[in-house]
């Protein structure tokens, strides 16, 4: 298996992975740990376990998308060193605030997909920074009213409610998510949410 330490000149780096699931941890801290042998990783079960250790000395956090969730305050302001944790989930690349490794996939392709992240994620990288520069603003990607139901469907409204809502018809609203879907190439609800909180669309006290 390759390996990452010597983009980091072999110096010695703490990582940090949160995630509730201990199968999970275990098993991505081991991946880890063999391909970045330079590091040392320490694994937490929640995000109190972790502020309850020296939370600011990890160069990355990998959590769970159900703990960014729940924490995003926290972590929205690290965002720079964080990789969300999906199953299934993978947000495009062009998203480069917010870094996500899709667990459920073969191992050489986790690895694959670790280089890449760590390379755009750490944030002494001039490279991040570039791609950063690039990015385009959330509203010049979606309509107004675009992220308007964005909010909505990650706020656990129905189509027909958002309809409701926004005094739309029903046909309009799935419409809508259709062109949120192909614009974000993002098909779910859960990378949706995780995508919307980072943006600022939503806070996660409104889900």
């Amino acid at each position: 298996m390759p390996t990452y330490g010597t983009m980091y000149n072999e110096a010695t780096f703490e990582i940090a992975v949160i995630d509730a699931n201990a199968l999970c941890r275990i098993g991505l801290t081991a991946l880890l740990q063999e391909a970045v042998p330079n590091a040392n990783f320490r694994s937490f079960n929640s995000l109190v376990e972790l502020t309850d250790d020296t939370p600011d000395m990890y160069v990355h956090y990998f959590v769970s998308a159900q703990i960014f969730i729940e924490n995003s305050a926290f972590f929205i302001q690290r965002m720079k060193k964080v990789i969300v944790l999906t199953n299934g989930i993978a947000l495009p690349a062009q998203w480069g605030n917010i870094h996500t490794l899709n667990v459920c996939q073969t191992e050489a392709k986790l690895v694959s997909d670790l280089m890449r992240l760590f390379s755009l994620a750490h944030k002494n990288n001039p490279k991040s920074d570039k791609q950063s520069k690039n990015l385009m603003p959330i509203n010049q990607i979606l309509s107004a009213r675009e992220i308007e139901v964005v909010a909505l469907v990650v706020k656990g409204l129905i189509n027909k409610e958002i309809a409701d809502k926004l005094n739309i018809s029903l046909t309009t609203v799935i419409s809508h998510r259709k062109n949120i879907a192909n614009k974000l190439a993002i098909k779910t609800v859960s990378g949706l949410t995780v995508f919307a909180i980072a943006n600022g669309i939503v806070e996660a006290s409104e889900i």
